[in-house]
């Protein structure tokens, strides 16, 4: 009876040795994203900072378009997701002097700010929808290490 305690033991030791590890991991990143950066702002601090310049632009229909467009990512995770996607669409706006984001710029900015496994679930809905996504081919080809630092001007 006690060899099967030790191996419940052993087992039970590494499973919360890998439960941390993968938490840590989190944890950490979640850290490095607090960091500044050169300008003395960190990524967080500049996702809170379009967020807030631009929560007076979204109106009902295009948040329901964001929520449709965040739905198949998890429950736990879509807040996270939702915002990410929402101040890099509130960075776009800014950047092109718009005043109320519209479903163009929500289509953009998710592409700009997801990787690339995910813009295939962004086509589908997208047809499902009827929507042409001929004007948005060229950020569809673009890689997500395409798009730092300057995809700004790029993008112009």
């Amino acid at each position: 009876m006690s060899g099967i305690m030790n191996y419940i033991l052993i087992f039970w030791g590494f499973f919360l040795i890998g439960t941390m590890a993968i938490g840590g991991f989190f944890m950490f990143r979640k850290f490095l994203k607090q960091l500044p950066k050169a300008d003395g702002k960190s990524d967080m601090d500049w996702e809170v900072y379009y967020m807030n310049k631009t929560k007076h632009m979204w109106e009902q229909p295009e948040i329901d378009f964001l929520e449709e467009l965040v739905s198949p990512v998890p429950e736990l995770f879509r807040d996270v997701a939702r915002h990410k996607i929402a101040s890099k669409i509130g960075e776009i706006a800014l950047k092109k002097n718009k005043d109320k984001i519209s479903q163009e710029l929500i289509i953009e900015g998710y592409i700009v700010a997801t990787p690339k496994r995910d813009h295939r679930f962004l086509r589908k809905r997208l047809r499902e929808k009827n929507i042409d996504i001929t004007p948005y081919e060229p950020l569809f080809h673009m890689a997500k290490e395409d798009y730092a630092p300057n995809w700004q001007e790029r993008y112009k």
